[in-house]
């Protein structure tokens, strides 16, 4: 490898620290819990480290040390960690941490400097923090939007940014083949209208469903779960034991745990829904409302970009403009993708803007085959 090539490398890795720094930096600001907080201050001052240990690599084989700020992912997500919390970016931390643990471990320097554990160290302590931070579950909603968008591991911020992607892409491909139908402009901008609340209200409607036949499932089992305690005690103590075994507890443990917990009927409940079913009993699915209304909300954001410049345009003019919106729109979807699959914005923003327009191109020429059809 030529000394450009490895120059290059150890500037990616320093960019990589400076980013993990600056985001656990502000993780550390915007958390309540001191606790929690001096975690995330250990991680940054871990990071700012490993920041330093490449400086010194660059400097070894060129005095030029660059000094670099932190990019756009971690600014995008500490502004959002700052807006909305650190529980609500930490399920994306988490995923990034994940797709980052391995990249050292090809690296000789840092093997050498034991970078590479350090890392998957991290990515643990995320996990953990991810799957067990008080208010985690604040955007439970977001992250049910309508059922393709649920194996998410209560990701709401790559929910919020799929669900307004669901509204701007199906409006789009809307307006665009009723435009290629030649309609009226007044037609097409109905046209769209409907298409944004009819579809807001499908996707408003369809998770309140959800939500509520899970609440509803949950509440099933909880109950069925309350009888058979009261009924036979002793097969839920050793329900519970061996659950406890199986986490890697000793027999003698795990039975002594499981006695103590089964004294207390309330308590020995909510031990069994949570351990057994995996049901949090305080949360059951979360508000169908808030879920409703969320997913409403999403797909009405993304839904308006196509039918807006039709307000105040007609012809081909609203056509362009309206294509300049999705555009901007499809972009900046695209971008927001890059806060949870690291790939580079300019990609992704292009990615989302071509298979956009590919979308809302066949929409149109089968509108426009349709409208010739008709009209004859």
């Amino acid at each position: 490898m030529s000394q450009d090539d490895t120059r290059k490398r150890y500037t990616a890795n320093l960019q990589g620290e400076v980013d993990s720094a600056a985001l656990y930096r502000t993780l550390a600001e915007t958390e309540k819990n001191p606790q929690l907080a001096q975690v995330y201050q250990r991680l940054s001052a871990i990071e700012e480290a490993h920041a330093e240990y490449w400086k010194n690599h660059i400097a070894a084989i060129d005095q030029r040390v660059p000094k670099l700020r932190p990019g756009f992912r971690a600014r995008a997500l500490g502004w959002l960690a700052r807006r909305f919390g650190p529980a609500f970016v930490l399920p994306t931390v988490d995923t990034l941490e994940h797709l980052d643990s391995g990249t050292y471990d090809a690296q000789p320097e840092a093997v050498a400097g034991g970078l590479p554990a350090a890392e998957r160290s991290h990515a643990r302590i995320i996990e953990a923090l991810a799957s067990g931070a008080p208010g985690a579950l604040s955007g439970a909603a977001l992250a049910r939007l309508e059922g393709r968008h649920r194996g998410m591991g209560g990701n709401a911020l790559r929910a919020a940014v799929l669900g307004a992607n669901d509204g701007l892409v199906s409006n789009m491909s809307l307006v665009m083949g009723v435009a290629g139908a030649d309609l009226a402009p007044h037609a097409i901008l109905v046209t769209g209208l409907a298409g944004l609340l009819a579809g807001a209200f499908s996707m408003a409607l369809g998770e309140w469903l959800s939500v509520n036949t899970a609440r509803e499932s949950a509440q099933r089992q909880i109950a069925t779960e309350a009888d058979e305690l009261e009924q036979v005690p002793e097969e839920e103590k050793e329900e519970l034991s061996l659950i406890y075994q199986a986490k890697g507890l000793p027999e003698d443990l795990a039975k002594s745990l499981a006695e103590r917990l089964i004294a207390n009927k309330k308590t020995a409940l909510d031990t069994l829904v949570r351990e057994e079913l995996g049901i949090d009993p305080e949360e059951l699915g979360g508000s169908a409302w808030a879920a409703g209304s969320t997913s409403f909300s999403l797909f009405a954001v993304g839904a308006i970009f196509p039918v807006a410049p039709y307000f105040a345009l007609a012809g081909v003019p609203a056509i362009i403009a309206s294509l300049l919106a999705r555009g901007v729109a499809l972009f900046l979807i695209g971008a927001g993708t890059t806060l949870f699959t690291g790939r580079s914005v300019v990609f992704s923003g292009m990615r989302q803007l071509l298979v956009g327009f590919a979308a809302a191109g066949v929409t149109f020429g089968i509108g426009k085959l349709i409208g010739i059809a008709v009209t004859g």
